[in-house]
């Protein structure tokens, strides 16, 4: 079923609706374990990313997602668990950190790729926030896996927070360099805004 989707639907709409330039293809993962992070301003951003990989890889990628509002009802949760192949986390930070993020653990040791998105929650359309540490706390158990960022720009517009209508926009992809883990959380954040920074900048985007 989750093949058949993104074959005759999210792909075709993908392509030929939206547009896609991505920049730096060759740096995708593809396999895993790995973890890609990216910015986060709509609904479509999961399933641009998960459309980029095909064949073996595509179903090996996880995206995680927030259990309490994907497994909200019973619709809701089957598509996303079935459909979607999510990770369904809770948001709130607790001291049983490998108990939280236990399920991408797992699904990193069946050599998963993980989509996770650091700011937490859909942002401004276009504005990139700051990133929780929550990432760091997760990469703590996984300190010799890749991350590799991924920026995002035009999601925002056509599918911006809190609408529920559809606009056609040309979506811009630009991939980075991998890196790991560092034990120091501020260098270790300070890296993951910096590079996430400069692929927005490398894209020269009017509002950015």
């Amino acid at each position: 079923m989750r093949s058949l989707l993104f074959s005759i639907l999210v792909r075709p709409v993908i392509l030929f609706v939206l547009g896609i330039n991505i920049r730096h293809r060759e740096k995708l993962p593809g396999s895993g374990p790995v973890v890609i992070i990216a910015n986060h301003n709509s609904h479509l951003d999961t399933l641009v990313l998960m459309s980029l990989f095909h064949g073996k890889s595509f179903q090996k990628v996880r995206p995680v997602a927030a259990g309490d509002y994907f497994m909200k009802n019973k619709f809701l949760a089957f598509f996303s668990t079935k459909v979607m192949n999510i990770i369904p986390i809770q948001r709130k930070m607790t001291k049983d950190i490998q108990g939280m993020f236990s399920p991408i653990l797992e699904a990193l040791e069946d050599d998963s790729i993980i989509i996770l998105f650091p700011e937490g929650s859909r942002g401004e359309a276009e504005q990139l926030s700051r990133y929780k540490s929550g990432i760091y706390y997760l990469m703590r158990e996984v300190p010799d896996i890749d991350i590799v960022p991924v920026f995002l720009y035009g999601l925002g517009k056509a599918l911006p927070k809190g609408s529920f209508i559809f606009v056609p926009f040309f979506v811009d992809i630009l991939v980075g360099e991998s890196f790991k883990y560092n034990e120091n959380r501020k260098e270790f954040m300070d890296t993951l805004n910096e590079r996430m920074d400069n692929l927005g900048e490398e894209g020269q985007f009017k509002e950015w």
